[in-house]
Order: structure tokens, then sequence, then C-alpha cells
């Protein structure tokens, strides 16, 4: 076991390179299960969950071979169609093998998602719409069993606009006689990534981008290859780094167009922007404004960074209001950046933020992916010495934060300990 250790105070100052997205690369990657043969796929991020679906893939009878952001894939030897709960409850994207698996296949057994019930919760978007296409869903001692002879088209309306919803569905239906519909679709990029690659494949898909999909099933597919798009939660991630320091960070290799809402954001709180092609330059305020802040799904302001914004709003000189309309339990790390001496009120799905003058470094424990990202922020700036642990949390969507810190002037170090 792992953690980091933070001596905050120092300002960031440089550039670094975003990785590849990690959900777009654990969409693409089950989406060679609709198609025997070689895909390569580049800018692929060196990530846990990357290496979780790896792993899935191969206990379905698929080769992952990675080298320095390069997978190819062969799933010429495909020949077992379950995702087992070991496997699942590690990663709930794990859920993206269940629509290709019944598309090719006919047959998909699937653990249900760690926390997930049936009905109310998300993963029922995926199961009806699956159901709209014919096929025959049962529940059996925790695992979803799908079957079908072939999967028809038909019409598909989400109440709630779902991206692993959305993306199962398109997967399923590539391969549907007929023609299906997808109506208030995701569309975030990384939905947007996946389409464009079944396309590459021989898909018929109209509508990209938008929130109706139209999708005309075909018969086959045929491998092909495909760049990951960057990373825009991870750029996000830097820049309020770069804001939170009173740096002046440079996140390059990105997508600018991916990150209005952020830059919007970091714009009030009074950062200076210049934004090129495939960059972000930040210059930090001295003093930060406080700035509300309501997650919604894409182009609003993603959930995914509704930590990391109450990180820096913890050093705003006022009051500002952060409510995550997404996931409403989604703020485990509110008492950890208390423990560091932030001022939070949590109300349900609304954290009411005053900021304080300073932070001061403690021992703290990282509860998920993004509240690991909140602990870093804060640790960077906190007076004194941050220990941070569970890290392995960050490395889930994280590549290699500690070495790019670093290369921007950050004092962190990792450690083992014993310490869980």
């Amino acid at each position: 076991m792992d953690k980091f250790i933070i001596r905050g105070g120092k300002k960031l100052k440089g550039k670094v390179e975003i990785s590849g997205a990690k959900n777009a690369a654990l969409a693409l990657m089950p989406a060679t299960l609709l198609s025997r043969g070689i895909y390569t796929f580049t800018n692929m991020p060196n990530l846990r969950d990357v290496r979780t679906m790896a792993t899935l893939l191969s206990r379905l009878g698929v080769d992952c071979k990675y080298r320095v952001h390069k997978m190819v894939i062969d799933t010429s030897s495909v020949n077992r169609y379950e995702a087992p709960y070991e496997l699942v409850k590690k990663m709930r994207a794990s859920i993206y093998v269940l629509g290709p698996l019944l598309a090719r296949y006919g047959y998909a057994k699937v653990s249900m998602p760690g926390g997930c019930a049936w009905g109310p919760r998300p993963i029922n978007l995926h199961l009806e719409g699956l159901k709209k296409l014919g096929a025959k869903i049962d529940l059996d001692q925790g695992y979803i069993i799908a079957q079908s002879k072939r999967l028809s088209g038909n019409n598909v309306t989400f109440d709630v606009s779902s991206v692993g919803a959305t993306g199962n569905i398109l997967m399923a239906a590539v391969l549907a006689k007929g023609t299906t519909i997808i109506e208030n679709a995701a569309i975030e990029p990384e939905i947007t990534a996946l389409a464009e690659f079944l396309s590459k494949m021989g898909a018929k898909i109209s509508g990209i981008g938008t929130r109706r999909l139209e999708i005309e099933g075909v018969d086959e597919l045929t491998p092909a290859d495909a760049r990951m798009i960057p990373d825009r939660i991870e750029a996000g991630t830097f820049l309020i780094a770069g804001a939170i320091t009173h740096g002046e960070v440079t996140v390059t290799e990105c997508n600018p167009e991916n990150l209005i809402a952020i830059l919007e954001k970091l714009r009030a709180v009074g950062c200076k922007l210049e934004i090129g092609v495939d960059y972000v330059k930040l210059k930090a305020p001295k003093k930060l404004k406080p700035v509300d802040v309501k997650t919604e799904i894409y182009p609003g302001f993603p959930t995914d960074m509704q930590a990391q914004w109450i990180a820096l709003m913890t050093l705003a000189s006022g009051t500002s209001i952060v409510t995550d309309t997404i996931y409403y339990d989604r703020f485990k790390h509110v008492p950890e950046l208390i423990r560091l001496g932030a001022d939070i009120e949590l109300h349900k799905n609304v954290a009411v933020v005053r900021g304080v003058r300073k932070l001061i470094g403690a021992k703290v424990m990282s509860t998920d992916l993004r509240a690991s990202a909140s602990l870093i922020l804060a640790g960077l700036v906190a007076e004194g010495t941050t220990e941070i642990l569970r890290i392995y949390h960050i490395d889930r969507g994280y590549e290699f934060i500690e070495k790019k810190l670093r290369a921007l002037g950050a004092d962190i170090r990792r450690v083992s300990s014993k310490e869980y």
C-alpha cells in the first residue's frame, strides 16, 4: 500500500502533457468484442482502470498487449461470455461488455456493478434499453443474464441522459436488425469518440454528437484503429492545481473545446487564460474569488470536477455554493478537507464552502478517484506536511500524477506504507 507525502506551499509553474482519456479507453476497449480481429489503440493511458478492463477482456479470450501508450487487442479467440464479480466490483465500466457480447454472440453473463439495485439505479437504463432491442434479461444470484438470437432495432428514449447506457445501447444496436433511434443520448466527448470508432468499424450511425442517434444495423463489422482523445478531467484537475497554488500552468495535448464549462468558471475565479488549438495556459490571481458551481450533464460543469472545485473554493475570498445534481452522495472528500482546515457545511447534495486564510497539513484518507484528486490539490497548498492514504484510488484515473506535479515544482512523494 502506498501513500503520498506532500509539503505544501510551492507555486506550480510549467507545462504538463495531458494523457489519453480514461473514459474513452474504457468504452472503446469493449467495442472490440463486436468483430474478431486485431485493433491498435494509441495515446492509451497507463491506468489501473485500463489494466482492469484488459484483465476482464482477457477472461473472455481477448489478447491485450500494452507498451508505452499503445495497446494492441486481438479478439480472434473470444470463447467466454461472462464478466465475473471479482472484476466488475472493481470498476463500474465493466458493464460495457454487456452490449457488445449480446450483439455479437447472443449471450452475456455480467455481474451487477457494486452498489446497484434493480429498478431506480442507473443500471436499469442499460437493461431496459436492451430489452427494447429484444433481449431477454434475467437476474440470477447477482448476475445479469442477457440472451437474444439477434437484436432488433427499436426506439430507445432515456428519461435521464446516461453515458454508460448510451454507450451500451449504441454498441448493441450497431449489429441489430433494422434501425435503432436513441433519444436523449449522452453527448459527452467519450461517447462521440465511441460512435466515431464504431463508424470506422463499418457501423452506420447518424447524429453523432447530438441528443438523437440513429443507427442502421449491419450484419458485420471489421476491426479498426483509434487514438484516444485527451482526458478532459485530468486537464481540468491540473488547471485547478495551477489556480490553487497561485501558479502558472499550461496543459498541453488537450482539447479546449471539451473544457468550456471549466474554463468559464476559472475565468470567474480571476484566472487569466490563454487558449490555443491544443493547449490552455492559466495564470492564477493573487486572490481567488468565490464562484458557485452546479454540476450538470455535458456540456455543463462535470460531476467529475466537483471535488476538485470544492478544494479550490476552500481558499476563496468568500462563500461559494457547490451543488451536485448528478450524484447526490458524492461528497466523501468533504470530511477529509475539513481535517485540513476547510470550512464546509454539507446539506444533502449542496456544499457551502466558506473560504479560509490557509489550510494546514494533516493525515487524510482517499475514498474514491476524484476525492483523491481534491486532497492532493489541497495538500499542494496546505501549510506543512500532508499525508494521503489509500492512493490506489488516484491510480485508476491519473497517469503518474506525482511525476507530473513534481515537474511543475510540487513537493510530492509516493512512499510505501503499512497504513490503510
